[in-house]
């Protein structure tokens, strides 16, 4: 017999060689009955997997979050077997995930266009409609070879993925088989809804160096009506991409000369300066000092702290040999902090000690994953690390936690909070990570409440807070971090003095409230839609004259509000050419000044909502207009 732990904290006494769907049958008959999959030290497991001595166990069934992804895997293979029906032993297969929003497939050997999504998604649904059953099918290593004879991407994966031993897993549905280590629905008839969304290449292993294959995204539920939500959710996400407001605003680019790194155009660097100048107003209340570090260096500074392994190891990290000598575009900010920290004594009176910086990374991530601001290789994030002693630890975690809830709530965000735990490529010793999760904890149980706990997800150096937001249509984004970090400062040998006048490790607590500001700009023009508050806008007036006569008067207003950002229309339209043209440039105000206007000394105004009023002073708009980008309201609310 063995013992396996429970979530509520119970240990369960089973038989060894027991399966998931064994755990389950033990703790109940309708339990057992109801399981589709499970999680094994909280990795998402086919209930068919063997359970081991002290494995942290949970059974997954219908009404669990898990399910869905569950569901989407199954619709993966309903796609494939689909293809095969169609096109025969012409397509090859390769893999086939879910993703956060459905599945995708990779394929070879035929050409697919999004007219042949119909045929296609017909095909899938008799596979559904025959409500075919998924079983497990266990085949020797000697017959999976011969059975992907023709299939050089599954044998790749038998020799390198399929795990050891005589024996792999196979899934099989009618005449339909796939090597897949699951976990999947009992039958084809439980996916309820589906949809094949869009197609696009992607490199065999995401290796530009390998064949381009097909890549054939879907979406799966269990319902029709979560469907339906669900492409409703999508249309809107497609009238706020930001890539396309990007251009329309002249916001950014990112030219092909520069892939994954995005220029700012003046509208979008104003946009990024009020934020950067917000997060220096926060810095200041959190008593941050403001630095400033090379993207260049030799890469025994990320050695020496340990990211080097990290990073460099995974491919995450631009690096080159020079003069017998290997150097790095930096991937973070942390190791030349840490040298700052390190450039002369510091006793433990000086501590904590803060330092911040708007600091340029770069992530080698694959061509294939970039998209817009959102995924890219050059990134800069509103970093900041603080050097604590181990009894500020608690009350520091706190005071970012209360700036973050502030601030994201004034962008209109709802945020949660995740606590990731340590990964299996840890650092340091068990006691120290046991100190910073619990030291995590006890701040986010005060200051947060409810907060969803991720196991094995936290960076190599310390457990780690996530910042997620939902926005406006209901999407979730995880942007900020407040890392907790007792490794780094032993690897690059960080020292200060206590008042025992012996040296001590200080902790090191990294955090970016915004994450990376490229990413947290991206995700903000789609909350948004680009109408964005008055406080951010590239433009917060626009002033029209309704003839060339008014354009005295007009420069003479622009002066007046010169405190604020705001624009003349020179061109000779008409009032409601110029009206539209305002509203399509999304500017929350925009002043109409004809000579009734000029005549009285007031203007007329209009906002992004059409809501008009005529006759207003320029002191009283001006004051409104103050109120508004000070106390950066979400709304244009000086037109009730």
């Amino acid at each position: 017999m063995i013992e396996v732990e429970l979530p509520d904290g119970s240990q369960l006494e089973v038989e060894e060689n027991s399966t998931v769907e064994d755990v389950a049958y033990e703790i109940g008959t309708g339990l057992g009955d109801d399981t589709v999959a499970g999680k094994i030290n909280g990795e998402l497991v086919a209930k068919e997997d063997e359970v081991s001595e002290g494995d942290e166990i949970e059974i997954v069934t219908d009404q669990s979050e898990e399910y869905t992804q569950v569901l989407r895997h199954s619709a993966a293979h309903v796609f494939a077997q689909a293809l095969k029906r169609i096109y025969g032993d012409q397509v090859k297969l390769t893999i086939g995930p879910w993703t956060d929003e459905g599945f995708y497939y990779d394929i070879d050997g035929v050409e697919i266009e999004q007219e042949d999504f119909e045929e296609i998604e017909e095909e899938m649904q008799n596979i559904i409609e025959e409500d075919l059953q998924i079983e497990r099918e266990m085949l020797s290593r000697e017959d999976a070879e011969e059975f992907f004879e023709d299939n050089e991407y599954k044998r790749q994966i038998l020799d390198e993925e399929a795990g050891e031993g005589d024996t792999v897993s196979f899934y099989k549905q009618g005449e339909f088989k796939d090597l897949c280590k699951g976990p999947h629905v009992d039958s084809t008839g439980e996916v309820g809804g589906f949809k094949l969304l869009e197609i696009a290449g992607a490199y065999w292993r995401g290796d530009e160096e390998n064949e381009m294959l097909t890549r054939i995204y879907g979406t799966a539920f269990s319902s029709e009506s979560e469907l339906g939500e669900f492409m409703e959710q999508r249309r809107e996400a497609e009238k706020r991409d930001h890539r396309r407001i990007g251009r329309e605003m002249d916001l950014f680019s990112i030219p092909e000369f520069a892939p994954g790194c995005a220029h700012f155009h003046p509208n979008g660097m104003k946009i990024r300066r009020e934020l950067e100048e917000y997060i220096r107003e926060k810095n200041a209340e959190l008593g941050y000092t403001e630095v400033k570090t090379p993207e260049l260096n030799k890469a025994e500074l990320w050695k020496k702290t340990g990211h080097y392994e990290a990073f460099k190891e995974d491919g995450e990290m631009f690096a080159w040999e020079q003069d017998d000598t290997e150097y790095g575009l930096k991937p973070m900010n942390c190791a030349n902090h840490s040298h700052i920290f390190d450039s002369n004594n510091k006793s433990y009176k000086e501590l904590p000690i803060k330092l911040s910086e708007f600091g340029t990374v770069y992530r080698n991530e694959q061509s294939g994953e970039l998209s817009g601001l959102m995924r890219v290789r050059g990134l800069t994030q509103d970093d900041g690390h603080a050097y604590l002693r181990k009894d500020q630890i608690e009350e520091e975690i706190k005071k970012h936690l209360d700036i973050i809830i502030e601030m994201y709530d004034e962008f209109g965000f709802e945020v949660n909070f995740i606590m990731e735990t340590k990964p299996p490529k840890a650092q340091g010793p068990d006691e120290l990570w046991d100190e910073a999760e619990e030291a995590l904890g006890n701040a986010m149980d005060e200051k947060v409440g409810d907060y969803e706990v991720k196991p094995e997800e936290g960076a190599f150096y310390g457990p780690k807070i996530g910042v997620e937001v939902e926005d406006a249509i209901g999407r979730k984004w995880q942007l900020g971090t407040v890392q907790l970090d007792f490794v780094i400062p032993r690897n690059y040998g960080l020292k200060y003095t206590g008042e025992d006048n012996e040296e001590h490790y200080p902790v090191m607590l990294h955090r970016a409230i915004l994450g990376s500001i490229d990413r947290f700009m991206g995700v903000m023009i789609e909350h948004f839609a680009g109408d964005f508050p008055t406080w951010l806008a590239p433009e917060q007036v626009r002033i029209l004259p309704v003839t060339d006569r008014n354009q005295e008067y007009a420069e003479e207003i622009k002066e007046e509000l010169s405190d604020f950002r705001v624009e003349i229309e020179e061109r000779s339209w008409k009032v409601g050419k110029k009206i539209q043209n305002a509203h399509d440039d999304n500017v929350p105000y925009m002043l109409i000044l004809g000579d009734d206007e000029e005549e009285a000394g007031n203007i007329s105004v209009r906002d992004r909502e059409e809501r008009e009023e005529k006759e207003i002073s320029v002191e009283e708009f001006k004051e409104a207009l103050r109120e508004e980008v000070e106390e950066k309201k979400l709304e244009t609310d000086f037109l009730q």
